[in-house]
């Protein structure tokens, strides 16, 4: 008879199946961090850096001037700004002062900023200086009561802070100036003031929020996912236990990551002032940045996405950098081709596994072992410590046995509390604690579970169910081919049917026969791609996910222009 848990077979000694999770809110790790590594480098950011202490004593400048504000526990507290210290250093004086984060997008439009202001109720903003004329034009239709604003200048060394501005506004054409009044106020003018008195609230562990993170799905409205201290708290400490070669205080994280998105929040920012560990900051993903960065500051850590990793992989001048100093990289967000996963680690001598998360989760439920055990190819691995994880049937709604294709199910501390004034909707994903993923795959006899598709993006052609995974694992093993996504779109005989999009290798070249050819070489007939479309880069969300649906989206647009023509 199968173990109810294959998985925890799997295990190496040194995880354990179940962790203790101890019962406190998010800042207490920085409090916690700043008493006992005082001098302890919390950040660099191009050439400055931070220490622990000093990231603390910015925190809590903040939460006390948000409180003298009028922040009270549970209001909500927007942040819309790039990888940089005022994120951090806000991050955490939100939480200090009471408030729940509310990540914001720094790419967002007028029209989505005003909606997600609108729906979190936020009180209050501290947002890039770029950005405030969209956060000024939209703040009358909202709840929003105060803009604080920071630059990148504002954390840059003498004399970079100097020249920053006139590289920005050659880069960006514009130079904002905000006086520090009213309901405008500079985090500069903030952090130079003598700490105010401090109100410091109890928390209810389990239920209190810390963050409001909206998902960001290409159809429909975003919903606000209610992350508690509780399952970040968890999630963290499943990351700690997962990283059991990881040595508290020594080790250097790159923080490329977005930190408006739950996963660079959790796998890089939280757990880096969990475990002491420096974070490099990157304010924008730029390859050349990358690879400088790696080399000059020896980073061990590197969690990120598969389109960073095959970035610097197709960089030119890829071999005259020694980025030997990786250790360990766990990617999300997207799958990890295969191909790209044994390169970077003959490139690198570290370990690069494919995990799997979602918002919902905050966000990390599986991954594949990163010291000890070979990865899986194709698998996402096995679930955290403390987190079960189980296969329903599409139609049932049953539990599956192993082999089988169904719904990906996910339980554990880490799971949200539910979608922000959305209770139906919460209904439809969250049943009896299990947390319906969307997304369709199995999971073998030793436990390790595979996805084959998101539940909405498979494709049914002719009647044949076709995982467009599949199909892109195939495409990105020819030479020339960079990246690929595949997409169902519609057909008036078939009802949908495949269409690949694909962005080559500089130097490469590859006809639509030849990669047809390619393809029926390994691919089921039904499978193979009817139309292919090159492109020079894929439309994909702020951590490199490559958005499928924005591609079906477009297709259905030029369709209904086609159609309008011919009528």
């Amino acid at each position: 008879m199968m173990s109810e848990k294959p998985w925890l077979a799997q295990y190496p000694p040194e995880i354990p199946a179940t962790l203790e999770i101890e019962g406190i809110p998010v800042q207490e790790y920085l409090i916690r961090t700043a008493r006992d590594f005082p001098d302890k480098t919390a950040i660099h950011f191009m050439g400055k850096e931070m220490s622990y202490r000093q990231l603390y004593e910015s925190a809590n400048k903040v939460a006390a001037y948000l409180q003298s504000l009028g922040i009270e526990k549970g209001d909500r507290v927007a942040i819309m700004l790039p990888n940089m210290p005022a994120g951090v250093i806000s991050y955490f004086g939100v939480l200090i002062a009471g408030g729940i984060v509310v990540q914001t997008n720094p790419l967002y439009t007028e029209r989505e900023l005003e909606y997600q202001m609108k729906d979190s109720g936020a009180k209050a903003i501290i947002a890039f200086d770029l950005l405030y004329p969209r956060v000024s034009k939209i703040k009358g239709k909202t709840n929003l009561e105060h803009i604080i604003v920071t630059a990148i200048k504002d954390f840059l060394p003498f004399p970079k802070n100097l020249i920053y501005p006139f590289i920005q506004k050659k880069q960006n054409g514009i130079v904002v100036n905000v006086k520090h009044e009213g309901s405008n106020h500079l985090l500069t003018e903030i952090l130079k003031q003598p700490q105010k008195r401090l109100t410091v609230h109890e928390f209810d562990f389990n239920e209190d929020l810390a963050l409001l993170q909206y998902t960001g799905g290409t159809t429909g409205f975003p919903k606000g996912v209610m992350i508690t201290h509780k399952n970040l708290v968890s999630n963290a400490a499943m990351c700690v236990a997962w990283l059991y070669k990881s040595k508290p205080g020594q080790e250097i994280v790159l923080g490329v990551l977005p930190f408006f998105h739950v996963y660079g929040m959790t796998t890089v920012m939280i757990l880096s002032v969990l475990q002491a560990q420096k974070m490099v900051l990157i304010p924008k993903f730029d390859v050349d940045t990358i690879l400088k960065t790696i080399e000059k500051q020896r980073p061990t850590l590197f969690p990120g996405a598969p389109t960073m990793y095959i970035g610097l992989l197709n960089h030119p001048d890829l071999m005259k950098y020694d980025l030997s100093s990786i250790n360990a990289c766990i990617s999300g967000s997207a799958p990890l081709p295969v191909e790209v996963q044994q390169k970077f680690e003959e490139l690198t001598g570290g370990s690069l596994v494919e995990g799997y998360g979602l918002t919902e989760a905050s966000p990390v439920t599986h991954s594949n072992f990163l010291w000890d055990k070979k990865p899986v190819a194709g698998s996402i691995g096995v679930p955290y410590p403390s987190t079960d994880a189980k296969i329903l049937s599409l139609e049932t709604g049953e539990a599956l046995p192993q082999g089988e294709i169904g719904e990906l199910a996910v339980c554990g501390p880490q799971v949200m509390r539910g979608y922000w004034n959305r209770p139906e909707e919460t209904e439809e994903v969250l049943k009896d604690g299990w947390l319906l993923t969307g997304d369709v795959g199995y999971m073998d006899e030793e436990g390790y579970f595979y996805i084959v598709d998101r539940k909405k993006d498979m494709i049914i052609a002719g009647g044949f169910n076709i995982y467009p995974r599949e199909v892109e694992e195939i495409l990105y093993e020819h030479p020339a081919v960079m990246e690929a996504a595949v997409a169902g779109i519609p057909d008036a005989y078939r009802g949908e049917t495949v269409k690949a999009y694909i962005v080559l290798k500089e130097g490469h070249n590859v006809t639509e026969e030849e990669l047809n050819e390619f393809a029926r070489k390994h691919l089921a007939a039904y499978k193979v791609p009817r139309y292919y479309e090159f492109r020079k880069e894929l439309p994909k969300t702020a951590v490199g996910k490559i958005l499928r649906r924005s591609l079906v989206e477009e297709e259905k647009a030029k369709q209904n222009m086609d159609d309008k023509k011919q009528a």
